[in-house]
């Protein structure tokens, strides 16, 4: 039956007296084993924009690409994990069979060091399991309690976020990785209703567009700014969703990775909810496809090589200065000064990389200087198996300066990427501003624009570059699904939103579709571009999985067709 929502309904009062405290005890950890990694640690790479400046030229805005890559196949750490689900009235039927599913692939998945809590929620929340230890007893008991979830009416997220975050928070002893997995198919029906967020949406992006050195006020009608004024009264307090514990990026005790399941979610909320917790937000577009979304989630966490990585950046040459940093979603600060920034490029997982551009001012050359040392950086950071402090560090980027440059030379192919990754970015941003203030033909015309721009540039405009192939191939699809307000409202802000959530983290997220081919069966362009080994593994061990219970499935149907035959044929004769 659908699911009735009634938003007018207060929201219950914080739990704030629940403290479980009942968790699985956790094994000593072992010795620390000396020396480095059999395959290495992180490393660093700093690659200035061009080989070479004149020695009378000064540059403004000068790029250094920031590179940093976790290292591959190494010893992963335990994960805590507690997935918050929704069992409202609108989850009746094949999409609840399909989340017991791919819960119980999940369960598969974990190792008995590994411990999982399962919460669910409706109009109000319950812990279904406590977090425990997925050993063999442990699997089988999630196992059992996720089959007997049953449906409820009513959608009350925040509570469901409450229950999980209490769990997290009381834990007697704590794994080195933790998360929580929320899926929602519906709208919260207890969610406050303030000022808007529109105008605060659109400030950001024209801000973003404005330092990336972009105007996109041309593309738009001036009726945009009305527009957005006129939804100021409609918007929702997703941050009311938000325990406290998980307000400040200090003390939050993981991130939440959303999954907006079908068409009727709240892609707005989800997103939210993701982005102010160092999540992702994934759209799954094709309900049949939920396994495999949350198979490239866990193998990303059943993964994590480094942790709390924080990147340093010092200028070398007195005359140059950081003037910006261009990090996403991911905190960084410049000095006063400008002769050093920071960036928190927090936890990546196996084999996964994270890109900066760094921006400097370099200053003209003396007349005996033939280099240029602009910056050096390093990084402190915790091998997530150990838990030992480690340090990596990148050579100098330095550029040569000679006395005369007649041609400019070609710009280092990966600074070209990172600027058409950044490009399409800041597009989708401010297409997404536009079409929720109503202008669905403007937000359609700012994705457009974007297109020609990354065409233009030279990785684009080659027509053989994969990254940025993957990206013209999103661009072109948000465009259409922009355009008019029936497709945004069903599939396009979510397609935006989770291409948004993507290119901030750098992290595989987007929208999860079946599809015949399976070379991009589930995979869309914003996914494609940052997935894993590791996760790549884990989706097909869930194809795998589902192809076997569909011939299963299928082997039974056609025995029970030639059972009563049988029957049949014996009592003819």
């Amino acid at each position: 039956m659908p699911d009735t929502k009634f938003p007018f309904i207060a929201a219950p009062p914080p739990l704030t007296g629940i403290s479980f405290k009942d968790d699985d005890p956790l094994d000593p950890p072992p010795p620390a084993a000396g020396g480095a990694a059999a395959n290495g640690g992180l490393v660093l790479k700093a690659q200035p924009e061009f080989p070479a400046l004149g020695r009378g030229a000064s540059w403004d805005k000068f790029a250094v690409l920031v590179d940093a890559t976790a290292p591959s196949d190494v010893p992963r750490a335990p994960l805590d994990l507690v997935t918050v689900l929704d069992v409202s009235g609108s989850m009746q039927g094949p999409k609840l069979q399909l989340v017991k599913r791919a819960m119980c692939f999940v369960v598969d998945q974990l190792g008995p060091a590994d411990r999982l809590s399962v919460v669910t929620f409706s109009g109000r929340a319950r812990r279904v399991t406590r977090l425990a230890r997925m050993n063999a007893a442990g699997k089988a008991a999630a196992k059992q309690a996720v089959e007997l979830l049953v449906v409820q009416g009513g959608t009350n997220i925040g509570a469901g976020l409450r229950f999980g975050a209490n769990v997290l928070l009381s834990r007697l002893q704590k794994n080195a990785v933790a998360a929580m997995i929320l899926l929602s198919d519906g709208q919260d029906s207890v969610i406050g209703t303030y000022a808007s967020l529109v105008p605060a949406v659109l400030a950001r992006a024209a801000a973003a567009a404005s330092a990336a050195g972009m105007n996109y006020a041309n593309l738009l009608p001036p009726a945009l700014a009305s527009a957005a004024a006129a939804a100021g009264g409609g918007g929702k307090n997703y941050a009311s969703l938000l325990p406290p514990a998980f307000a400040n990026a200090a003390s939050r005790p993981a991130p939440i990775h959303t999954f907006g399941f079908g068409a009727g979610h709240d892609p707005a909320a989800m997103h939210a909810i993701a982005a102010a917790t160092g999540g992702t937000f994934s759209f799954v577009k094709d309900e049949a496809a939920v396994q495999d979304a949350f198979a490239r989630c866990v193998g990303g966490l059943l993964s994590v090589a480094v942790q709390e990585a924080r990147l340093a950046v010092s200028c070398l040459h007195r005359g140059v200065r950081v003037q910006e940093v261009r990090s996403g979603a991911y905190g960084s600060s410049v000095a006063a000064d400008g002769r050093s920034a920071t960036i928190d490029a927090g936890e990546l997982y196996d084999g996964e990389r994270r890109r900066f551009l760094v921006l400097v001012y370099v200053p003209r050359a003396r007349a005996a200087e033939s280099s240029t040392r602009l910056v050096k950086v390093t990084c402190a950071y915790r091998n997530a198996a150990t838990g030992q402090t480690a340090h990596a560090a990148a050579p100098a980027a330095v550029i040569q300066r000679p006395l005369e440059l007649e041609h400019m030379p070609a710009p280092a192919i990966e600074v070209e990427r990172e600027r058409v990754r950044l490009a399409a970015a800041d597009g989708i941003a401010a297409a997404r501003a536009a079409a929720d203030g109503g202008q669905h033909a403007g937000a359609a015309r700012i994705l457009d624009a974007k297109l020609r721009e990354v065409e233009r540039l030279a990785p684009g405009a080659a027509g053989d570059d994969p990254t940025c192939e993957a990206i013209k191939e999103e661009l072109r699809d948000l465009s259409v699904r922009v355009g008019n307000q029936h497709e945004y409202n069903q599939t396009g802000r979510a397609c935006l939103l989770a291409g948004m959530s993507a290119h901030a983290q750098q992290r595989a997220a987007g929208v999860e579709v079946i599809t015949s081919s399976p070379a991009t069966a589930g995979k869309t362009p914003a996914a494609r571009a940052y997935l894993t080994p590791k996760m790549e593994e884990m989706v097909e061990l869930a194809r795998e999985s589902s192809r076997k219970r569909r011939g299963s499935s299928s082997q039974q149907s056609r025995q029970d067709v030639i059972k009563p035959i049988k029957q049949d044929l014996s009592e003819d004769l």
